[in-house]
C-alpha cells in the first residue's frame, strides 16, 4: 500500500530492527510459530559477530594459539618455531567472514520466510517503524504485536585530545586489518584487549597494553588475568597497569602515533587500539517517539520485554544483560517464544525461573571463553560475586597441571580450575578454568551450573581417562576432603 506522499506501507505481526545473529534468531522463532516477520538492517545481514567480532577474531586467534600449543609438544615443537604466514592467516579470516558479503545470510532469512528491508529502521510511534533506504526512499511498517530492537552495541572511543586525527583502531579495525603493524598499543584489559593483544603479538607486532586497573580480565577470577598476563609477557608483550592515556598525536597522515600517559611516560606506536567498552546502538532509533531516552540501554524483564511496554522488546547487547553473541541468541530464542505466546494469547506464560519465556541464564549461568593462550573460561558467579550476593560458599581450587591429561596435552602445562560451591544447597554457583585447551570443558560446567546438579550426583558423572576433564573428579575429591560426612 502507498500513501498520498508515495510512502509504501506494510503490516507484519513482528518487526525486528537489526539483523545480526540476535535479530535473525528472534525472526526464526517467530516465523516457526507462524508469525509474519520483517527484518530491517542498515549494514550487513549477520551483524557484528559475523564480520567484525566473533568469527574474524577467532579465525585470527586460532593459528596463534595452535602454534603455541604445538611448541609445547615434544617431537613437534622444533617444526613450529618460525613466524606465522600472516597473509595466509588473513586469507582464512576473510573466508570465515565470507569476504564481508552477506548473500548467504540473506538467503537464510529468505528461506524461513522473513521479509528483509535494507535501510535504517526507526520507531515513529507505538508499533510503528519507518525504514529509510540508502537512496533516501522510505517505507512504513506496522507491527500488529511486537517490535524487537536487536541493534547491538558499538565500541566506545574516549574523547582524548588528538583522537580524531589518530584514526584509532576499535575492535572492527583490529579484526579486519590487512597488515601487521610494527608496533601496537592496546588500551584496555578486557576480553577484546587480551584477545587482540594475543593476535597481533603472535603475528609479529610489538604489543604494549595500557591497563587502568591492576589486572587483566577484571570480571573473571583474579587468577585468570594473572595467568593470561604471564603468558602475554613471556610472548613479548609489555603490560603497563594503573595507567591511562591522556593525549594522542599522529605525525602526518600515516606516521607514528605518540601516546602521552598520566604517569608522565610517552610511547610511540604505529597503531593504537581502544578496547575500552561498548555503548548501545540506540541513539538514532526514534526511541523518543515512545518516551525512551535515545542512546540509552533498554531495561527489560526476563522475557526481554522493555519495562513499561507491552509491545517493545530489546534483545541482545542493547539490554546490557550479557554482551555475548551466544547469550544474545539465547535471549532471542526466549523472546521469540514469548512474542509468539503473547500474540497467540497463551493463558499461562512460563516466566518463572528457568521457564520457557524467562532468560534465567542471564542471571545464573552465563558462559564465556576467552580465546587467548592460555584460554580462560567461566560460567556463573565468581567467588567475589557469590559472597557479595550473600551466599555461603567455598571456593575449591585445583592445579590443572596435576591432571594426567594436561601433561599429555602439553609439556610444561600451566593452568588452574575453581568451582564455587553453595554450601547450603551443595550445588555449583560458578566454575572457572584457565589453561591451554580448556574452552571445550566449559559446557560441562554450564550444564552443572544451569542444571543445579547436586554435588552427590556429579560424583556419578565419570570423566574419561586420560583427559583434562578429569579435573572434575579432582575438584570433587578436594571438596570432599574438606567436607567429609
Amino acid at each position: 500500500m502507498t500513501d498520498a506522499e508515495g510512502v509504501r506501507s506494510s503490516e507484519y505481526d513482528l518487526v525486528v530492527i537489526g539483523a545480526g545473529p540476535v535479530g535473525e534468531n528472534v525472526a526464526d522463532r517467530a516465523r516457526a510459530a507462524g508469525l509474519s516477520t520483517a527484518v530491517i538492517e542498515s549494514e550487513l545481514i549477520g551483524g557484528e559477530c559475523s564480520y567484525w567480532a566473533c568469527m574474524p577474531s577467532k579465525a585470527l586467534l586460532r593459528p596463534v594459539v595452535a602454534r603455541a600449543d604445538a611448541r609445547r609438544v615434544p617431537g613437534l615443537s622444533g617444526a613450529v618455531q618460525g613466524p606465522l604466514d600472516a597473509d595466509a592467516v588473513f586469507a582464512h579470516r576473510d573466508y570465515e567472514t565470507s569476504h564481508w558479503n552477506d548473500d548467504g545470510q540473506v538467503a537464510w532469512l529468505d528461506s524461513i520466510g522473513a521479509d528483509v528491508y535494507r535501510g535504517m529502521g526507526r520507531l515513529t510511534g507505538v508499533r510503528q517503524v519507518s525504514v529509510t533506504a540508502a537512496d533516501g526512499s522510505e517505507q512504513h511498517l506496522t507491527a500488529r504485536h511486537a517490535v524487537a530492537v536487536c541493534t547491538g552495541s558499538r565500541a566506545v572511543v574516549p574523547a582524548l585530545p588528538g583522537i580524531a586525527d589518530v584514526r584509532p583502531w576499535t575492535s572492527r579495525e583490529a579484526t579486519s586489518a590487512k597488515e601487521v603493524p610494527g608496533r601496537l598499543v592496546v588500551v584496555g584489559g578486557g576480553v577484546v584487549g587480551v584477545e587482540m593483544a594475543t593476535v597481533w603479538q603472535g603475528l609479529g607486532a610489538e604489543v604494549t597494553m595500557l591497563i587502568r586497573g591492576k589486572h587483566l580480565l577484571p570480571r573473571m577470577e583474579p587468577f585468570a588475568g594473572e595467568l593470561v598476563a604471564e603468558a602475554l609477557t613471556e610472548a613479548g608483550a609489555r603490560i603497563l597497569t594503573g595507567v591511562s592515556a591522556t593525549e594522542v598525536r599522529r605525525a602526518g597522515h600515516d606516521g607514528p602515533v605518540t601516546v602521552e600517559l598520566d604517569n608522565g611516560e610517552r610511547l610511540e606506536t604505529d597503531e593504537i587500539l581502544f578496547a575500552t567498552g561498548r555503548a548501545p546502538r540506540t541513539e538514532d532509533l526514534g526511541l523518543d517517539t515512545v518516551g525512551i531516552e535515545p542512546g540509552s540501554w533498554l531495561t527489560v524483564d526476563d522475557s526481554c520485554l522493555v519495562e513499561g511496554s507491552d509491545w517493545l522488546y530489546a534483545v541482545g547487547d542493547v539490554n546490557h544483560r550479557a554482551l555475548l553473541t551466544h547469550q544474545g541468541k539465547y535471549q532471542a530464542r526466549i523472546a521469540g517464544a514469548a512474542i509468539a505466546a503473547r500474540a497467540q494469547d497463551t493463558p499461562l506464560m512460563e516466566t518463572g525461573r528457568w521457564g520457557a519465556h524467562a532468560a534465567t541464564a542471564d542471571h545464573a549461568a552465563v558462559p564465556q571463553v576467552v580465546f587467548t593462550d592460555p584460554e580462560a573460561a567461566s560460567v556463573g558467579l565468581t567467588l567475589a560475586e557469590a559472597e557479595a550476593a550473600g551466599h555461603r560458599v567455598r571456593a575449591v581450587d585445583y592445579d590443572l597441571a596435576s591432571v594426567a591429561g594436561s601433561g599429555l596435552y602439553a609439556q610444561g602445562y600451566r593452568g588452574r580450575a575453581r568451582m564455587i560451591v553453595d554450601l547450603d544447597r551443595e550445588i555449583l554457583l560458578g566454575v572457572t578454568f584457565v589453561g591451554p585447551g580448556i574452552g571445550e570443558l566449559l559446557h560441562s560446567a554450564t550444564v552443572a551450573v544451569a542444571g543445579e546438579v547436586p554435588i552427590d550426583r556429579l560424583w556419578h558423572a565419570v570423566p574419561a581417562y586420560p583427559t583434562i576433564s578429569e579435573v572434575w573428579l579432582r575438584l570433587l575429591e578436594t571438596f570432599r576432603g574438606r567436607n567429609r560426612r
